[in-house]
């Protein structure tokens, strides 16, 4: 089904080729033949684009919505922007229902149409459009790059290298600076083969994440598709795949271009957005992967991570067993304050779930609900199973009424509803304690839907494909694999129909209106000063984390919490509220400290620990940090380091970092992101003080000392290699500081 090769691959002509068969100079450059480089190239604004080099990227667009839009256009503006100098999307997909906080989301909402105005800016208003449904629609292109502040920014399929990061990269390109990275690795994925009925692209997706996630065998590399494969699948199920690549931990993805994506802009009226996509005939990956279509199954992703992966089949033969994993560590997660059952929902031998979902980036795809129509047409859900649906945009949504689809869906009993990402991150359809949730969405963290482990609330969310999802609906809820059901999977051509957008959308690229004024809300606030480092370091630890991987969800929050992303302060409130709920009191009285020590205060326990480093009280700046194994999977969200810093934090500390975007968001916002490999466990109030700090970032390693309860040891705290700008943010304090600082001079 799949397989993945130990080291990298030479192609030529098509197949692969040893090495010894290559001269010197053909091995050295084949990697050059990836589409990657040809686009990585042509976005390098530096002269030369070779491998183990540097990248200094500049995006054709950008997109972002309305959780993150607000925060990143506010620091741009404290940074010196004057207009929008690329198309920039402003998106409302996360916070359109407008349902809690008073007033503030639809202040947010005025806040992005007035920025649209002022700067020149493409707004995107409530239920016209998911982020990524949108951005497919109107702005992909064969050979262009997107940079969004939502992960799942990826259009690969459509040719395009997306990129999801924090929101600080975001403003760096609206202030017309450069993304960079060091050049990334590029990984082949070889698809052979055509899908049976009944299997979808979700299912593909999730056979790749399981095969590759827990090794890391693409972090932080561009999954580059290719293959013979690739002409069997329509252009949906290749979107809804290419979508799925963000929970491999890959930076990007690109596919190669045929004739169906050329249709694709055809139908979608932009012609000129297409161009042939291929490798070279002589070309080498870092890494390969070779899936073969025809034997990939009917999947499901278990609580709670999209990797946690079993064919249905396999899950229906064992379900007490596979079932007991998950309860016992959904158990765990809820510390004895609740109780997680999932193995009655065994009936009989049968599985039996409580709620079904297809929505969103992933799942609101055209292909996806209306072959999940064929499916369900004529037949009723029953009145225990709730089912909703969300069209991924509003074209989407048009053609399916036209079609009687919406029609065929409503007499069955299931709910339709608008574009909105609510369900994908605990905003919408939230599952009930012990309820046991099928989505076609992108993922399934245990409290990434709206569960709250620290309350004793616990929901089984497993990821599906939306033909699965149909046919379980139509069997009385218990899950069942499209394959095992007959429905007929044609469907009619897709016809798009822009004119809601025509009428509904602001573009104002290219038409800045300085005379505007920005629309505020009560809610919307300004970031707080932030301090930048002195010459030594004392940091106090305010939480450990010990669990294996810890997501931007239990860092900070999704759903209600997202009401408040327009506040830093506010939201700060909420950091790992669900993981450690006494983390912002810790902070809190640590950053007591800091303002007493700026003051020249400083709190007689550290000046015990500052006297015994032998170092000058007045050069010493402290603050707080927390230490997690392996910090920053999933959301792109800059808030899960912003939260932190303007709570005190000044470092966090790890074994190593999920994704690349979560060390940009914590280097953007002024933290240092430690590498320790905990041999010598850290505990909550080790105070640690580093001597000298800033000789880390020539060192990239450095000792300090760690106190505890009256004792001490030495740790070494490492650090990956950064950018001159990178250092130069931590030390400013924050990427704010370090723009105001150039204004200065």
């Amino acid at each position: 089904m799949i397989k993945l090769s130990k080291k990298g691959v030479y192609f030529l002509n098509g197949k692969r080729v040893s090495p010894n068969k290559l001269s010197a100079e053909q091995t050295e450059s084949a990697y050059k033949g990836t589409i990657a480089y040809s686009i990585l190239s042509a976005h390098n604004t530096l002269e030369k684009t070779e491998k183990n080099s540097p990248l200094k990227l500049k995006f054709d667009a950008m997109a972002s919505h309305d959780i993150t839009y607000v925060g990143i256009i506010q620091t741009a503006k404290a940074s010196g922007l004057k207009k929008f100098p690329i198309p920039y999307v402003l998106t409302n997909c996360h916070n359109s229902l407008c349902a809690v906080g008073g007033t503030i989301n639809e202040d947010d909402h005025n806040f992005g149409y007035s920025a649209a105005k002022k700067y020149g800016g493409i707004y995107v208003p409530a239920h016209q459009g998911v982020i990524h449904s949108y951005m497919r629609e109107r702005m992909a292109g064969c050979g262009k790059m997107i940079l969004g502040s939502d992960s799942h920014t990826r259009y690969g399929a459509l040719g395009t290298m997306a990129i999801g990061e924090g929101g600080g990269e975001l403003v760096k390109q609206l202030l017309g600076k450069t993304y960079d990275i060091p050049y990334p690795g590029v990984v082949g994925v070889e698809l052979k083969g055509r899908l049976r009925k009944g299997v979808g692209p979700q299912d593909v997706a999730l056979t790749i994440i399981k095969a590759v996630f827990e090794k890391g065998y693409v972090k932080n590399k561009v999954m580059e598709f290719f293959g013979s494969g690739i002409k069997n699948l329509p252009i949906e199920y290749r979107n809804g795949i290419d979508v799925m690549t963000t929970e491999t931990t890959c930076l990007s993805s690109i596919w190669q271009t045929d004739d169906k994506v050329k249709k694709y802009f055809f139908t979608h009226k932009r012609e000129q957005d297409y161009k042939p996509l291929k490798a070279k005939d002589l070309v080498y990956y870092d890494g390969y992967i070779r899936v073969n279509l025809s034997k990939i199954e009917p999947m499901i992703a278990l609580p709670f991570h999209p990797s946690n992966v079993y064919t249905i089949r396999e899950l229906l033969e064992n379900p007490y067993e596979i079932l007991s994993k998950c309860e016992e560590e959904g158990n765990r997660l809820l510390k004895g304050k609740g109780q997680f059952k999932l193995t009655n929902k065994i009936v009989n031998g049968k599985i039996k779930v409580d709620q079904a979902i297809i929505a969103g980036c992933a799942g609101g795809l055209y292909d996806n609900i209306m072959e999940a129509v064929n499916i369900i047409r004529g037949k009723d859900i029953g009145n225990r199973l709730s089912m909703s649906v969300y069209p991924g945009s509003q074209p989407i949504y048009i053609d399916l009424a036209r079609k009687g689809a919406i029609a065929e869906l409503l007499k069955s009993g299931v709910n339709v509803k608008t574009a909105f990402c609510g369900p994908c991150f605990g905003a919408g359809d939230i599952p009930s304690h012990n309820g046991f949730s099928i989505r076609h969405t992108t993922r399934n963290f245990e409290s990434r839907e709206g569960s709250k482990p620290a309350e004793g609330q616990m929901a089984a969310v497993a990821l599906m494909d939306s033909r699965s999802i149909a046919a379980t609906a139509i069997n009385g809820g218990y899950l069942t694999p499209a394959t095992e059901i007959e429905y007929n999977n044609r469907i009619k051509p897709f016809s798009y129909d822009d004119s809601v957008y025509e009428s509904r959308i602001y573009d104002g690229y290219g038409n800045p209106d300085d005379s505007v004024e920005l629309q505020y809300g009560p809610n919307i606030t300004d970031w707080p000063k932030m301090q930048g480092l002195k010459r030594h370091l004392l940091m106090k630890v305010a939480a450990v984390i010990d669990d294996p991987v810890t997501t931007t969800d239990e860092l900070i929050p999704s759903g209600e919490t997202s009401s408040y992303r327009s506040n830093p302060l506010r939201l700060a409130e909420f950091t790992l509220s669900r993981k450690r709920p006494d983390y912002v009191e810790r902070a809190k009285q640590i950053q007591a400290l800091e303002l007493r020590a700026r003051n020249g205060d400083f709190d007689e326990e550290y000046l015990s620990v500052i006297k015994a480093a032998a170092v000058d009280k007045n050069e010493v700046g402290t603050g707080s940090v927390i230490y997690a194994n392996r910090p920053g999977d999933g959301s792109a969200r800059e808030q899960a380091a912003s939260c932190q810093r303007v709570l005190g934090g000044v470092a966090n500390i790890a074994k190593e970092y999920a994704t690349k975007r979560y060390r940009s968001n914590l280097i953007n916002w002024g933290m240092i992101p430690f590498i320790y490999d905990n041999k010598k466990p850290l505990e909550v109030d080790d105070i640690i003080i580093i001597k000298d700090i800033k000789r880390i970032f020539d060192e990239y390693q450095i000792k300090a000392n760690v106190f505890r309860k009256g004792k001490n040891f030495t740790i070494t705290l490492k650090m990956d290699k950064m950018s001159q700008e990178e250092k130069q943010i931590i030390q400013k304090g924050s990427l704010i500081n370090f723009y105001r600082s150039q204004e200065g001079e």
